[in-house]
């Protein structure tokens, strides 16, 4: 069985567009392909349904092939380089977070969770 594919989400608001992200944005494209990185989703302007966001915002879901390969993304010096273009211009959360097998249900994470499973710990 191969490892699970690995989603990069970041939700940002207060985004600061200028320069330093008009800079970033030429750039990531290059720092996912040695990695197998894709966008999912790049929307910039969500449709909230719960909660609210401030000032501009987006929401981004990057696919990668494994966790490895999503961590080596994080990590590279090619992307660390244009990192804080993004951080020093924005607010928000960003995480990996592993897919869910095909057919996968909530009363499976619910099972997992309740036997103690990684899948269903709450984070650290």
């Amino acid at each position: 069985m191969s490892d699970p594919a690995v989603y990069a989400i970041a939700v940002l608001h207060d985004i600061q567009f200028g320069a330093d992200m008009i800079s970033y944005l030429q750039r990531i494209d290059a720092t996912l392909e040695p990695y197998g990185g894709r966008f999912v989703v790049h929307h910039p302007v969500p449709t909230m349904v719960e909660g609210q966001l401030s000032g501009r915002s987006a929401v981004i879901v990057i696919g990668f092939p494994d966790r490895a390969s999503a961590q080596h993304w994080y990590d590279s010096p090619a992307y660390q380089a244009i990192l804080p273009l993004r951080t020093s211009n924005s607010c928000g959360l960003a995480m990996l977070v592993d897919a869910v097998p095909e057919g996968y249900t909530a009363s499976q994470g619910l099972q997992a969770m309740l036997a103690g499973s990684r899948r269903g710990a709450p984070a650290d």
